[in-house]
């Protein structure tokens, strides 16, 4: 992988895509407006709006520029293409651990969400998982202590 490059599922860059789109299209205006109604009232170095308004002016043009450097570098992956037999990017991940059974799709980190069962590549399960094969064991620390996986399935 090239460093500058961010691999995304068609979701994740539908979604910073979108996100994208909002902030530019909207919110960039929203904020503009706030902040001349904020200058209406007069003196700027005691408005709390102004100020308030101005903060968020810079958080929205921050990520603004954040995401157009992710969609910049952004490449596209579609699962691990006909290879279902190595866990790669885009994989997703059937494994048995403590007797229960538990699936995860690999991401790169931007898109990442643990909740939703999309884990980083980088983090700890998700470096042990990649280049496995179906019944291969991984260990992997937790702060519970080790956590043994046993894969199951790859799609």
């Amino acid at each position: 992988m090239k460093r500058d490059e961010i691999y995304l599922t068609k979701e994740g860059l539908e979604k910073l895509t979108k996100e994208y789109e909002e902030l530019v299209g909207v919110k960039r205006r929203e904020v503009t407006e706030r902040i001349a109604r904020a200058r209406e009232f007069g003196d700027i170095s005691e408005n709390s709006e102004y100020d308030l308004a101005r903060d968020e002016q810079s958080f929205v043009e921050g990520r603004i520029a954040e995401l157009e450097e992710m969609l910049k570098h952004a490449q596209l992956i579609e699962g691990n293409g006909h290879n279902t037999n190595l866990i790669s990017l885009g994989s997703k991940v059937k494994v048995h651990i403590d007797g229960d059974e538990d699936e995860f799709v690999i991401v790169d980190a931007p898109e990442a969400d643990p909740s939703k069962k999309y884990i980083s590549h980088d983090s700890p399960l998700g470096k042990a998982l990649i280049g496995k094969s179906i019944g291969d064991k991984v260990e992997v620390e937790a702060p519970i202590g080790k956590l043994y996986y046993t894969v199951l399935a790859i799609s």
